[in-house]
C-alpha cells in the first residue's frame, strides 16, 4: 500500500525508552504533525524514519518497501533540520543543487531543477545570492527547496519554523502547507506548537512519554480529545470534575447540567470545555454562579477568569460579544452540554 507504515517501533537508550511500541499508518500525500511536549519522543521517531537512529524494535515500511535497516541516503527522503544546516559559503543556487551535484546530475539538469524550485518557493532571481544575505524566512525556503531537489517520496521537517518570529512563522505555516498540497508529497513535521499543527496537518499525532496518545484530524483532536492530557495540551481548555449520582443526575461543581450524557453507574470523570464555549450571563441564569477575578483584553479576544467551586474557569469572547463584567462581580457561568467532552484522566 502506498504511504508510510510504522509498525511497533521502539527506541531505547540504555534503560530509558524514548519511543515505546509506536504504530502509525500514513497514506500517501498526507501532511502529518507529530505534536507533544519536549522529551515525548517525537524527534526520535522522526530520526528513525529518516534512518538517523536505529530502532530497537519494529519496522518502517515506505510504499511497500521495508526501509528499517536501509541507510539514510538510500531512503529517498528529504529532510529539513531545525538548524536548517545551509552551507554559508555557497550561494542559494549551489545550496539547492548540492544533492544533485553529489548524485552526478548534468549541469544543465541542475540549473533547470534549481530554477524550478526557486520559482516554486517564490525566490526566482536569487540563484547567485549568498545565503548569508537572506532573511530568516528566505533561508527557510532555501532549506525546503534543497530537501525537495531530488523529488523525495517522503518529506521530514524537525521544528523547522521554531527560530522565526511569530508573524513570519504563521505566514510560513500557510506557505508550507500550500506547497505540500501542490506537490502531493507525504510530509511529517515535528512541532511543539499546537497552533502550527492545527494550521498545517491532515493528521495530528499527539505523543506523550514515548507513545501515541491520540492520532486524528485536527478538529477531532480539538473537539474530542482522548484524555485530559490531550485536551490540556491542544489549546486552552477548562477541565472540570463531573459526577453521576445514584439517581443518574450529572453534575458539574455540584450543579446539574441538563443534556449532559450520564456516565455508566455512580462515577466521577472530567469534562473539557473550551473557553470560547463558556458563556457568561446574569447570576442564577447559568449552570452555576461564580466571581470574576480577572479580565484580560488581548485586542482580538477578551478573556474573563471566573472563580467557582474552588476552580478558575476561563471564558473567551470577541470584542463585539464583550461581556459587561468587572472584577469582583458575581456572574452566571453557562456550559452548553453539547460543548462538554468527557475525557479520561
Amino acid at each position: 500500500m502506498p504511504g508510510l507504515a510504522i509498525n511497533a517501533i521502539s527506541k531505547r537508550f540504555g534503560h530509558f525508552t524514548a519511543v515505546d511500541d509506536v504504530s502509525l499508518s500514513v497514506p500517501h500525500g498526507t501532511f502529518v504533525c507529530l505534536l507533544g511536549p519536549s522529551g515525548c519522543g517525537k524527534t526520535t521517531l522522526l530520526r528513525m524514519i529518516a534512518g538517523l537512529e536505529e530502532p530497537s524494535g519494529g519496522a518502517i515500511v515506505l510504499d511497500g518497501e521495508d526501509i528499517t535497516t536501509l541507510p539514510t541516503h538510500r531512503r529517498n527522503i528529504g529532510m529539513v533540520f531545525q538548524s536548517l544546516a545551509l552551507f554559508p559559503h555557497l550561494t542559494v543556487g549551489d545550496n539547492i543543487a548540492y544533492a544533485l551535484r553529489i548524485r552526478g546530475a548534468a549541469k544543465e539538469a541542475q540549473r533547470k531543477r534549481v530554477d524550478e524550485l526557486l520559482s516554486m518557493i517564490h525566490l526566482a532571481g536569487f540563484v547567485d545570492r549568498p545565503v548569508t544575505k537572506l532573511s530568516g524566512g528566505q533561508r527557510q525556503r532555501v532549506a525546503i527547496a534543497r530537501a525537495l531537489a531530488l523529488s523525495p517520496k517522503l518529506f521530514l521537517l524537525d521544528e523547522p519554523l521554531s527560530a522565526l518570529d511569530a508573524k513570519l512563522r504563521e505566514a510560513m505555516q500557510v506557505e508550507l502547507r500550500q506547497l505540500q498540497q501542490r506537490l502531493g508529497i507525504t510530509t511529517i513535521v515535528v512541532t511543539h506548537d499546537q497552533r502550527e499543527a492545527m494550521t498545517m496537518a491532515d493528521l495530528v499525532v499527539v505523543m506523550g512519554k514515548g507513545r501515541i496518545v491520540q492520532a486524528a484530524a485536527p478538529i477531532e483532536i480539538y473537539r474530542k480529545p482522548a484524555d485530559a492530557f490531550v485536551a490540556d495540551f491542544i489549546g486552552i481548555t477548562n477541565l472540570l470534575p463531573v459526577e453521576t449520582d445514584t439517581a443518574g443526575r450529572v453534575t458539574v461543581l455540584g450543579t446539574a447540567v441538563p443534556g449532559l450524557a450520564p456516565l455508566p453507574g455512580p462515577s466521577r470523570a472530567t469534562i473539557s470545555v473550551r473557553p470560547e464555549d463558556v458563556h457568561l450571563t446574569a447570576p442564577g441564569k447559568g449552570t452555576f454562579d461564580g466571581t470574576v477575578n480577572f479580565v484580560r483584553d488581548l485586542g482580538g479576544t477578551i478573556e474573563t477568569f471566573v472563580e467557582a467551586g474552588g476552580m478558575t474557569i476561563t471564558a473567551v469572547a470577541t470584542p463585539r460579544e464583550r461581556p459587561d463584567v468587572q472584577v469582583g462581580q458575581t456572574v452566571g457561568v453557562l456550559l452548553p452540554a453539547e460543548c462538554c467532552a468527557v475525557v479520561k484522566q
